[in-house]
């Protein structure tokens, strides 16, 4: 059984690429554009980890981790942060609202592959 990853961006190149990647790998993807899209499709695929967008626009990556995490099915899911702007403060409030890493965009292949392998 392969694991399930979601990804979350509002980005149509980056759920593409993400989706390519994973799914010559042979993981189950499944793919978001907000933050109120992906709760609903978290809470019908369970997914095995989750990575996030952190800017979105009406909820963020934050938000949408928060979120995530505050649901007791999922507290324990891993949820990665990708974000294009890579700073302390970024990292600070990622791990604040409950994120196990941070990814910069553009992401490589081996960092998804590493996250999935080092959170799943």
């Amino acid at each position: 059984m392969h694991p399930k990853v979601m990804v979350i961006d509002d980005s149509n190149t980056i759920r593409m690429t993400a989706e390519t990647i994973l799914k010559k790998e042979g993981y189950e993807v499944f793919t978001a554009t907000n933050g109120f899209e992906a709760m609903s499709v978290i809470t019908d695929t369970k997914p095995d980890i989750i990575f996030v967008d952190i800017m979105m626009p009406r909820l963020d990556g934050y938000q949408t981790c928060k979120l995530i995490k505050n649901n007791s099915y999922f507290r324990d899911t891993p949820v990665i942060m990708l974000s294009s702007k890579d700073s302390l403060f970024d990292r600070a409030r990622g791990r604040i609202a409950g994120s196990e890493q941070h990814i910069n965009k553009p992401f490589t292949k081996s960092e998804l592959l590493n996250a999935i392998t080092r959170y799943v």
